[in-house]
């Protein structure tokens, strides 16, 4: 199976591939696409747009994952992220990828096994789970690796848990 996940952001989006083989996730590859501050807010959502459909068509991902809006302490700013996150929803469904959305605290609680982890704590067990050498950065591509490795989690435990009782 493998997995994209998605940071959302209005100027820096991270992404984060991972691949399960085996019951071991591999990171694929991770990065940011990156618009323009000073461009205008619409051409700033066709950049980060036109950059995710490129890592979806170059890498082929089976399922996206992408972390829920929070309100945080600017109500605009979340309105902003809600934006990015319908590219985000819409790069997936253009290219006809499943989506799964989880908010932050059930990330760290599945990457750190603490919904309250600080940044840092996050980024070390990314860099522990996908053996990687060092610490993934910019930090948008290591959450958006955190993001497919809770997925993958969910989707494991989901399995387990087997179908639903009506």
């Amino acid at each position: 199976m493998r997995i994209l996940g998605i940071d959302p952001g209005t100027i820096v989006s991270g992404y984060g591939i991972v691949e399960a083989k085996t019951g071991k996730l591999w990171a694929v590859a991770y990065g940011t696409v990156k618009a323009r501050n000073k461009d205008p807010f619409s051409s700033r959502l066709k950049t980060i747009y036109e950059g995710l459909t490129k890592v979806i068509e170059r890498y082929r991902p089976e399922q996206v994952a992408i972390e829920d809006v929070f309100a945080g302490k600017s109500i605009k700013s979340a309105i902003r992220i809600g934006e990015a996150r319908g590219i985000v929803l819409l790069s997936a469904a253009t290219a006809g990828i499943p989506t799964s959305s989880y908010p932050a605290t059930v990330i760290k609680k599945s990457v750190v096994g603490l919904g309250s982890a600080q940044k840092g704590q996050v980024k070390e067990m990314v860099r522990l789970i996908l053996e990687l050498p060092e610490t993934p950065e910019p930090e948008d591509a290591a959450d958006a690796l955190a993001i497919a490795i809770c997925h993958y989690h969910q989707s494991v435990f989901n399995a387990l848990k087997g179908p639903a009782q009506a």
